[in-house]
């Protein structure tokens, strides 16, 4: 496939998922979405955290946790009070998001991302997404494996 027909491609499942969350619907991992789909699934979900539902963004976030994740930071509750806890409060409702690969191959993709949270403050974060690769409904999915917690920049003022 063509650079150019992969970004329309990509466009287009954007394009389809900005549709699925305005219907209040959670996105599921499917095989098809590519690694920075997720992060910018996951970093859309936490932006609107209440858009949709109370909490809806962290709970889109926690649908792409990789299940070695969610066993250190779940069940959905106690990862519903780490984000909104200090270390990640800022993702919640922030202004918004730059997505940079930084490194990939077959199996992970690595992404700097930085947000402008709603105090107008900078932070970056390291995030990692791994394809999934035990048989299951998560098979060939990419799930995030690692967010670093953030560094801030300082103020946009």
């Amino acid at each position: 496939m063509s650079k150019k027909l992969q970004k329309i491609f990509s466009f287009f499942i954007l394009f389809l998922i900005s549709i699925s969350v305005a219907k209040a619907e959670l996105i599921k991992p499917r095989s098809d979405i590519q690694p920075s789909e997720v992060v910018k699934i996951q970093l859309l979900g936490l932006q609107n955290n209440n858009n949709n539902f109370e909490d809806s963004g962290i709970e889109q976030t926690w649908n792409f946790a990789h299940p070695n994740n969610k066993k250190n930071t779940g069940p959905l509750p106690k990862f519903k009070m780490m984000i909104k806890g200090k270390s990640y409060q800022m993702l919640l409702d922030h202004l918004s998001h730059d997505i940079k690969k930084i490194g990939s191959n077959e199996k992970f993709a690595q992404f700097e991302v930085i947000i402008l949270d709603k105090l107008k403050i900078y932070h970056k974060f390291n995030w990692q997404v791994e394809k999934y690769t035990l048989d299951g409904p998560l098979k060939d999915c990419w799930l995030t494996t690692v967010v670093s917690s953030p560094i801030s920049l300082g103020s946009s003022i």
